[in-house]
């Protein structure tokens, strides 16, 4: 399927429109994946080898560069995992948010370069959409009944992508099971509101209200709900946030610099941490 006619496109155009630094490119079921400079594919990180070495060697290697200190390799597999999955989870939200499409992407359709801020995505073979969707007609197709069902078509995707790289991912971090899952109740939560809000104001309160409904609690094998709630500023402002599932580990590079969703942080911290970024 030629990139022009792709149910993907319009939306990875807007992703990249939202974040300069990155650029998604699709290629046709017939196309290799590139190779070479700063290349690697999700299915070579899910492998565990050694393109996941390398692949973590370039976290440890920023982590000195920008803080002065190395972490501990636990949390170097945590920013490694990190750093990929919030992407790999756009690749399957953006297109749900903005059109109401659901790719079907597993390890073997997707490459990244991070150097260069590039991704390669590998047509679908499928996507689900709703029957209202011009791009029903379109070969690959599934149209499922309603908003519901295309929501489960969701957490299916990231799934289906997520779970040979936690597997990979997870010995190296000192985690499995539920803290693995958490952390991609993170990623898909926090990887969308982010980008909804640079659309708009308008799409990023409709971000917390489909991300509310996409994980309300109970749609293992996520763990916990989207959590997000709103803290009252000293002016009396309303401070939106959310609760994390899990720890990104930054504290224990920066303790001074934890972030304002880390489950470490305190309510007055976070209420402190909100009210300076809306601020600047």
């Amino acid at each position: 399927m030629p990139a022009a006619v792709s149910p993907l496109t319009a939306a990875y155009a807007r992703l990249t429109q939202a974040l300069p630094y990155l650029t998604v490119t699709e290629h046709g079921p017939q196309e290799p994946a590139p190779t070479g400079g700063g290349w690697v594919g999700a299915d070579g990180l899910a492998a565990g080898g050694a393109e996941l070495d390398a692949f973590l060697a370039w976290d440890d290697a920023q982590v000195l560069r920008d803080y002065g200190s190395r972490a501990r390799p636990d949390v170097v597999a945590s920013f490694g995992l990190h750093r990929y999955a919030w992407l790999a989870c756009l690749l399957i939200t953006v297109p749900w948010f903005l059109h109401r499409r659901v790719p079907s992407l597993p390890v073997t359709h997707v490459s990244y370069d991070r150097t260069a801020g590039h991704v390669a995505v590998r047509h679908p073979e499928s996507f689900a959409c709703l029957p209202d969707d011009p791009a029903a007609a379109l070969p690959g197709a599934v149209v499922v009944p309603d908003e519901e069902a295309l929501r489960e078509r969701v957490r299916a995707a990231v799934a289906e992508h997520l779970e040979p790289l936690l597997a990979a991912f997870g010995p190296r971090m000192r985690r499995r099971g539920r803290a693995l899952w958490g952390m991609a109740t993170d990623e898909i939560v926090e990887g969308l509101w982010y980008v909804a809000q640079l659309f708009g104001p308008d799409e990023d309160r409709r971000a917390v209200r489909e991300l509310e409904l996409l994980l309300p609690g109970a749609t293992r094998p996520y763990v916990g709900s989207a959590a997000f709630r709103e803290l009252t500023g000293p002016d009396g402002r309303p401070l939106p946030t959310r609760d994390r599932a899990s720890c990104c580990m930054f504290y224990t590079v920066r303790p001074e610099e934890a972030c304002a969703t880390c489950p470490r942080t305190c309510e007055s911290d976070r209420i402190a941490k909100l009210t300076a970024a809306a601020a600047a």
